[in-house]
């Protein structure tokens, strides 16, 4: 076996205690976040992950591990079939 080989095959997996911790496997990439919102790319497609007081805890990129705490408000997947979600622009998000 190769052991420079990046490990491409992350089982997806959501824990959420209390509403206040939450672990996440299966993540490929932190495409954005601030303390009300994380957008990840998952083994599963694009997480929106949305709360008040949301910080990075631990960050795993070996094994695609991330655990944030703060209040957990909402979650959703995007399906985008593989492709990166439109970021929308400052405007739009000031003038909702």
């Amino acid at each position: 076996m190769d052991k420079d080989r990046t490990i491409t095959n992350y089982n997806h997996m959501i824990t959420i205690t209390e509403r206040k911790n939450i672990i996440i496997t299966g993540v490929k990439k932190i495409e954005s976040f601030d303390d009300e919102e994380f957008l990840m790319e998952t083994t599963m497609g694009f997480l929106i992950l949305k709360g008040e007081s949301l910080e990075i805890i631990k960050l795993d990129t070996y094994q695609g591990n991330v655990s944030i705490k703060g209040i957990v408000n909402s979650m959703e997947y995007m399906e985008n079939k593989g492709s990166k979600p439109k970021e929308e622009s400052v405007f739009n998000k000031l003038f909702k």
